[in-house]
């Protein structure tokens, strides 16, 4: 069976079973702050295990992407030497929540394994935990397994839990037997039973659990190992293509030898990770998911390197990964270009640093040569390693040439700081859920949402909260959130900001401020009351602020025709990466890797325009997730969807999923302005913009203001810019003008107080002036050393009790002494320091007063 085929049997026969089948989440996880990605297919389900969150389903089956970079045998560095840890891998599972336990857990899972897989029974194995003897009668009894070939393991092998504390249960974990041609990997565990049944207290005592839960984990890329015969994961149909990419690119054989063999598998795996965790919109950097993504990447350029590759190539295996997965995962053929995008652009910014990096080596390795070192430091070897990600294994090999080695256990010391402070500094910003809101939506005090059609809704009042506490009513002057069970309000989500308006009832009113949903289902209404009382029971009438919502509506629509004139003008590659859609504006952040020019802003601007004159149909149709990313509608990074989404069109113009309010048709917008465009981070630009009343208004201000400076300037509105010309060219005549006076005075000093000086076999000129910049001083260096040999020039410029220094040398001095260095020993004297080149160098000091031993000092080097 292909991996797809085994991926789909494994969701269909679970879904027979009476499981629904849920879509794999985003590798980010949603409200977690303990982790940094998805890394168990039981993570999406975490809330529901510990009862924090409930589903419309007892059942569930997924297949989950997951991303697993540390942990027992998962350590990234390990990835490519074994056969079958990966980073990015697939997760079968499926999961009870208080419904079925071990009986129907086991008997699926035979079931499955021996009539769907066709895996011999006589070549299966399973494990239990040593206490649980229920298991162990469902698998001999029941199943018909012979007790030599059910194993009983220890609490590290087969006990489960969540953490510390908190849910957790013994595990059964089902073996296939291989062969004795595969040595110590002969019994394979192919699935993981866990059965959690009890609640671990602080204590360590256990407790068993009301409603017991199902959660089980099958590795997709092991599975597949299994039934199309591989030795390893990585000659399964899901990952050969890489190893094949890896191959074509490097022109080595895979199997060949051990080295290139690990380099290929990391390259494939990596190639995998990259793609699925950029397409979920974890983009390289230094802090925190970001960084490990950037390790991954620099990982898989190494080992490029050591296959012999020298430009950037791994972008191009990017292609290989959406035409693999592509089927079960649609959205990666839409992130394809900036997926390739990012890591080309982060390849090419490695591999210069890693040009940058060489001098540093060199410097290192050439100060242990005088020091009379035979190894690099610890600290050096850090350095390189962390801020320039210089490869260690590259270092080592620069090093040995030179006979040199490496203090690694200096190095380890280094590590263990910089991990210390991750630790203390590591914080992923997540979206809290107080226990409240939850209890609410437990309880059925969740409201229907009517603001697509209607302003205006008559409603009753089914929860307060006053200081996050249930109350009855709220008072007049009273802050707190009303829950409705009907509602108007548009809760803030996907951008767009939440409603505000009024809740009245007969005895009061209530001012709502902001609308959130803290919780699927769950809208807040948060606001005062203004006069009377509001009561749990009231009955109600909800208004928006209706010329608010019109304004908003007005930049979502124009959102999504800014997004799409982005991808026409600059590419498909341009993805939204977020967004802000407010009253008075609306902010677009976007992919892409440089400045928009003046034309190109013009451009988006005009066919968003040319879009609202047309007054196109605004279509909302729901429709299947799936099918929906197969008619090309676009999905946003950081949305969360189900399986039935909305899907807003404007012709053939713009196609997204989306949850928002919008107009009915384009010319509702009116007008479309731009009003900047930025960089925001590597890769990412944004688009501020202003629809509507607001767009004219900025209009008329711009226009106003331009009147304003053509006045100031004398010159009609046409005349501006020439006006504007003729101002700067003035401007650098009198700087001009200015520097020629600053040169002549430094000239005149220079006359003045700078001495020329036989030293030897050396000509010295030195001296201190007044107030001369920088770039003064090299000029006037430059004249004292033209034409002439054996000349030093050491010169001064005082400034607020400062001094600036600059040694300057012949070039026939270059070689036997070094500017650099002495600038350096000076600068010791000068209460300062100094660097530069061997013929020039400059620094500056806090002590003008010592020049004099300052010049000694040279004198001193020089004889």
């Amino acid at each position: 069976m292909s991996g797809n085929e085994i991926r789909e049997l494994f969701l269909s026969f679970f879904e027979s079973k009476g499981h629904t089948r849920v879509k794999s989440a985003s590798l980010v996880p949603e409200s977690d702050p303990t982790l940094l990605f998805t890394n168990a297919g039981m993570v999406p389900f975490k809330n529901v295990f510990l009862g924090l969150e409930k589903r419309p389903y007892k059942r569930a089956v997924s297949c989950q992407k997951c991303l697993r970079v540390s942990g027992k045998h998962n350590d990234l560095e390990s990835v490519g030497y074994t056969s079958r840890h990966h980073t990015f891998f697939e997760m079968l599972g499926n999961f009870s929540f208080g419904d079925y336990f071990k009986r129907e857990a086991i008997l699926y899972a035979w079931e499955f394994v021996t009539e769907y897989l066709k895996l011999p029974k006589e070549r299966l194995y399973v494990s239990v935990f040593r206490d649980d003897e229920e298991a162990y009668r469902i698998w001999n009894e029941e199943v018909g397994l012979p007790s030599e070939r059910i194993w009983r393991l220890g609490e590290e092998d087969n006990f489960w839990q969540m953490g510390d504390t908190g849910p957790c249960g013994p595990s059964s974990e089902i073996y296939v037997d291989r062969g004795e041609e595969y040595g110590e990997e002969r019994f394979l565990e192919i699935w993981n039973l866990v059965f959690m049944q009890y609640n671990r207290d602080e204590k360590g005592n256990l407790t068993p659990l009301p409603n017991p839960n199902i959660d089980t984990g099958m590795g997709l890329e092991r599975i597949a190992s299994v039934l199309q015969g591989t030795k390893t994961n990585f000659e399964i149909d899901l990952i050969k293509p890489l190893i094949d990419f890896g191959q074509e690119i490097s022109g080595k054989t895979y199997g060949e030898n051990f080295e290139d063999t690990v380099a290929m598998r990391v390259i494939a795996d990596h190639l995998r990770a990259l793609t699925f965790a950029i397409s979920d919109g974890v983009l390289p950097s230094n802090t925190a998911r970001g960084y490990v993504i950037r390790r991954i990447l620099r990982r898989a350029l190494r080992f490029g390197y050591k296959l012999g590759i020298r430009e950037p190539f791994l972008y191009k295996g990017v292609d290989v990964v959406v035409e693999v997965m592509k089927d079960a995962y649609p959205e990666l053929l839409q992130t394809k270009a900036f997926v390739k995008g990012v890591v080309k652009a982060e390849e090419e910014r490695f591999l210069h640093t890693f040009r940058n990096s060489m001098p540093v080596v060199e410097e290192f390795i050439n100060t242990a040569l005088e020091e009379g070192r035979s190894f690099l430091k610890g600290e050096e070897v850090f350095k390189l390693y962390d801020t320039y990600g210089f490869p260690l294994d590259l270092l080592e090999e620069i090093a040995k040439e030179k006979g040199l080695s490496l203090d690694m256990e200096g190095f380890e010391k280094e590590m263990e700081i910089q991990r210390e402070r991750a630790r203390q500094n590591f914080k992923i910003q997540t979206k809290e859920v107080q226990p409240i809101y939850q209890h609410l939506k437990n309880i059925g005090r969740t409201s229907i949402f009517v603001g697509y059609e209607q302003y205006v809704a008559q409603s009753k009042v089914i929860a307060l909260l006053k200081n996050g506490e249930l109350v009855s009513e709220l008072k007049e002057g009273e802050e707190g959130e009303v829950f409705l069970d009907i509602t108007p309000f548009y809760a803030e989500r996907g951008g767009q900001i939440g409603d505000t308006g009024t809740i009245e009832s007969v005895d009061g009113l209530f001012v709502v401020d902001d609308t959130q949903s803290p919780v699927d289902g769950v809208i807040s209404h948060k606001g005062k009351v203004v006069k009377g009382t509001i009561k749990v029971g009231d009955q109600v009438i909800a208004s928006i602020d209706r010329e608010r919502r019109e304004d908003i509506k007005r930049n979502h629509t124009a959102t999504h025709l800014l997004h799409s004139a982005l991808r026409l003008v600059l590419g498909e590659h341009v993805r939204q990466a977020g967004s802000l859609v407010a009253d008075k504006y609306l902010r677009f952040d976007f992919t892409h890797f440089q400045a928009l020019s003046v034309d190109e802003l013009k451009r988006v601007e005009e066919l968003v325009n040319e879009q609202i004159r047309k007054n196109e149909p605004v279509i909302v149709e729901e429709k299947d997730y799936r099918e929906a990313i197969k008619e090309g509608a676009i999905a946003i990074f950081e949305e969360k969807y189900g399986e039935r989404v909305r899907v807003l069109s404007v012709g053939d113009f713009s196609k997204e999923l989306c949850g928002g309010t919008h107009v009915s048709r384009t010319g509702d917008i009116g007008y479309f302005k731009i009003i900047s465009e930025s960089s925001i981070g590597a890769g990412l630009r944004r688009i501020v913009a202003k629809t509507g009343r607001w767009a004219v208004e900025e209009a008329f201000l711009e226009s106003l203001t331009l009147k304003q400076v053509a006045q100031s300037l004398g010159v009609s509105t046409e005349e501006v810019l020439e006006g504007l010309s003729k101002l700067q060219e003035r401007v650098k005549e009198l700087e001009r003008e200015l520097q020629r006076v600053k040169s002549e005075s430094a000239r005149k000093q220079a006359k003045e107080r700078i001495k020329e000086e036989g030293f030897g076999e050396y000509t010295l000129f030195y001296g201190v002036l007044e107030d001369v910049e920088g770039d003064l001083l090299r000029e006037l260096a430059d004249q004292f050393r033209q034409g002439r040999t054996k000349t030093v020039v050491f010169l001064a410029s005082k400034r607020d009790g400062k001094l600036s220094t600059l040694i300057a040398l012949s070039k026939d001095l270059v070689g036997s002494l070094s500017a650099k260095e002495l600038i350096k020993e000076v600068g010791k004297v000068l209460g300062g320091g100094g660097g530069g080149r061997d013929d020039l160098a400059q620094g500056g000091g806090t002590k003008p007063e010592n020049f004099e031993k300052a010049l000694e000092l040279l004198k001193e080097k020089l004889r």
